[in-house]
């Protein structure tokens, strides 16, 4: 899961490297969100990424990457 913001260069480059990896993902643009919806998506984030910053990767819900960290993503998903 890709918690991004839709006005990220970091979240957009996270975007394009995934799919270059061709790995299969779920995304969601908290900026797009109601603020009810965002409210509750930005808990949610909290407890990967206590920052709550972007991008923030979950990967099977247990490893969490933060940032744009190209070398730690492909390594998650070799």
């Amino acid at each position: 899961m890709l918690y991004a913001l839709s006005t990220c260069g970091h979240c957009r480059r996270t975007r394009e490297l995934l799919n270059e990896l061709g790995v299969s993902y779920d995304y969601l643009y908290v900026d797009q969100l109601s603020r009810e919806e965002m409210d509750t998506v930005l808990r949610e984030v909290e407890k990967f990424n206590p920052r709550g910053s972007f991008p923030t990767i979950v990967i099977n819900g247990s490893h969490t990457i933060i940032g744009a960290r190209e070398d730690e993503i492909r390594e998650a998903l070799a």
